[in-house]
């Protein structure tokens, strides 16, 4: 049942602390990508609004250049030929020379790529093109709007699919309409429409232009973007870490606690059954030895008493151990030599480890202080370390004690190594499980006592396996609790 509540408290722990900063996570990075699309849509529109303004002033750029354009030609060209030859025909080579020096004369230095004059027929008068002059029914309803008076201007571009598709094409022209009129001398009123004017402005350079600066802008975007990315990906991936670690570390205090209550409520039951046993087993104890006595003298033979009183005293050693785990003592905090206590525990298995063959090596570092600690408790953990490590080693070996202080000399580490075979893998997590051994005979409760005696004097414990084999026990204890 206690195995049911803390699985089931796993995956409920990890949903109260992932789930909200998975939202944060998923919110934070779905608001960099829409800052990111918004980014690049503005600066499209941004590059949207840049061309539009240059085609404006590009529109206007060509009626300043028309109406210039017309004033030279009224002035410069109209009125003297006429003057001199009665009428205008530009047919007439002379006049045609004349017509094309003025009008060059006047765009130049101008980007124009062609220009052209029509008559009131829409036939081609003038042209940079000669191939063209001549020809009729070109200008279509440019023409039209600017033979009304009106002038007009139609963006004219080629280029591939894609250029299209992404507003760049290859090739950008602009060609204007606009009236070609009769100037009426110191007035400001236009005369009657002569014909019509045509210009071609290429703005293939200027797309061009626009182009590379949306393409530095969406660059820059896309850079910084990367770069907020990165940031926000290492933030995150720190703060998933952080919350995760805090997740495990409620769900093993939730672990823990259970553990306790359960622990809690398995000692009052042994300490309560260890008492009513206690009680009839010591009159069961001295009565088997006063049998043994009045057997003695009757038959010296019969084994019964003695395997009873042996049996007793296996029983009384086996309680003993349950009320010790089940209700641990209070430490009697008094000055303390570790060295003496271990040195005390070697002399009482001196006998033992001489008849197995065992060896014990000590190392005890310089100087070692006094700790505030129950000598007597410390002893009965340091005893049942020292005779694991024995029945780990069946035909003796060594057994390696080294006692020193961290340079702070805050604490005092006790280690015990053995030359046994080590703690299985698979095993390594139960160690600590009340009632839980690999040995014949034995309770189970011989490491958890030595836990709770380390534990009450604020130490700490860990076992594991050394790499050339055996058991490596490490014991940790302040030297004065009270700090």
């Amino acid at each position: 049942m206690i195995l049911l509540v803390i699985k089931d408290m796993k995956p409920r722990s990890s949903e109260e602390k992932v789930k909200p900063f998975r939202l944060v996570k998923y919110f934070t990075f779905t608001s960099l990508v829409i800052i990111f699309i918004g980014t690049i849509a503005l600066s499209l529109l941004n590059t949207r609004w840049a061309r539009d303004l240059q085609l404006r002033k590009s529109e206007d750029y060509a009626r300043l250049l028309v109406e210039n354009l017309n004033h030279q030609i009224f002035l410069k060209f109209v009125i003297p030929v006429a003057l001199k030859f009665g009428k205008i025909q530009l047919r007439n080579k002379d006049q045609f020379e004349h017509m094309d020096k003025v009008v060059r004369t006047t765009l130049h230095s101008f980007k124009l790529d062609m220009v052209n004059i029509y008559d009131k027929n829409n036939i081609i008068s003038y042209s940079f093109d000669p191939s063209l002059i001549g020809q009729k029914d070109l200008g279509g309803t440019g023409f039209q709007n600017a033979l009304a008076g009106k002038s007009t201007s139609q963006l004219v571009q080629r280029g591939n699919f894609w250029e299209m598709l992404l507003g760049f094409p290859k090739e950008s022209m602009l060609i204007t309409f606009a009236p070609l009129r009769a100037e009426k001398p110191l007035s400001r009123i236009s005369g009657p429409v002569l014909g019509v004017v045509e210009l071609v402005q290429n703005l293939s350079e200027d797309d061009k232009s626009i182009f590379s600066f949306q393409v530095h802008i969406i660059t820059t975007c896309a850079l910084i973007m990367s770069a907020l990315f990165l940031v926000l990906l290492l933030v995150v991936k720190r703060g998933e870490g952080v919350f995760q670690k805090r997740a495990l570390e409620r769900l093993r205090l939730k672990e823990q606690l259970s553990r306790a209550e359960h622990l809690s409520t398995l000692g009052e039951m042994v300490a309560g059954i260890s008492h009513e046993i206690r009680n009839p087993l010591g009159i069961i104890q001295s009565s088997a030895e006063l049998l043994k006595k009045k057997m003695s003298s009757l038959d010296h033979s019969n084994p019964i008493p003695d395997i009873i009183v042996e049996e007793a005293g296996r029983l009384n050693y086996i309680i003993t151990d349950f009320l010790n785990f089940a209700k641990p003592k209070i430490p009697n905090f008094l000055p303390c030599n570790v060295t003496d206590v271990v040195e005390k525990n070697i002399i009482y298995l001196d006998s033992q480890l001489r008849e197995q063959d065992y060896r014990i090596e000590k190392h005890y570092g310089n100087n070692l202080p006094e700790i505030m600690a129950d000598s007597d408790m410390l002893y009965q953990a340091f005893l049942n370390i020292l005779i694991n490590a024995m029945q780990a080693m069946p035909a003796g070996g060594k057994i390696r004690v080294e006692i020193t202080s961290d340079e702070n000399r805050n604490n005092v580490t006790i280690c015990f190594q053995d030359e046994g075979e080590g703690i299985a893998e698979d095993i390594m997590e139960k160690i600590w499980d009340p009632f839980f051994t690999t040995k014949g005979k034995g309770t189970g409760l011989g490491l958890g006592i030595v836990k709770n005696i380390i534990e009450s004097h604020y130490g700490s414990i860990s076992i594991d396996n050394r790499p050339d084999g055996g058991a490596h026990v490490a014991i940790k204890i302040p030297i004065d609790p009270g700090v």
